[in-house]
């Protein structure tokens, strides 16, 4: 194990947590409420999930919204629709944070073709049309 990462019994309940964002993206979710279900204070489950994953928590829930996001805007949802649906309560803070990971608006997004990735098979297009922060 790679010095500074979290032991395997952390890792354990960090998965736990992971899990409950991929599962409830679109319930409100908070530092409390996941790290409750990784039995850690909320300052140490941050530091943890970092250590573990890459990012802090709020950024994977936000990165797995973005994501869900997309695959409505692709089916041709608005993005009003596509906001609330993945549990974004600002359409303003979902826009920017569409933008800022994406690189373009979601009605842009939403708005130019994606026919390259329904042709492909499911699991490749999942890994290609992942979003990825632009800073």
């Amino acid at each position: 194990m790679a010095s500074g990462s979290p032991p395997l019994a952390s890792l354990v309940h960090l998965r736990r947590a992971r899990d409950l964002i991929d599962r409830d993206y679109a319930q409100p979710l908070d530092v409390p409420a996941l790290a409750a279900r990784a039995h850690m204070s909320p300052a140490h489950f941050s530091r943890e999930f970092r250590a573990a994953y890459g990012e802090t928590p709020y950024a994977y829930l936000m990165t797995r919204r973005i994501e869900r996001a997309m695959a409505l805007l692709r089916n041709g949802a608005s993005v009003t629709d596509a906001c609330v649906a993945v549990g974004a309560t600002s359409l303003g803070s979902f826009s920017s944070r569409f933008s800022e990971i994406v690189g373009e608006t979601p009605s842009a997004y939403r708005d130019r073709r994606h026919d390259a990735a329904e042709a492909m098979p499911l699991c490749i297009a999942k890994i290609l049309t992942r979003p990825t922060r632009y800073v």
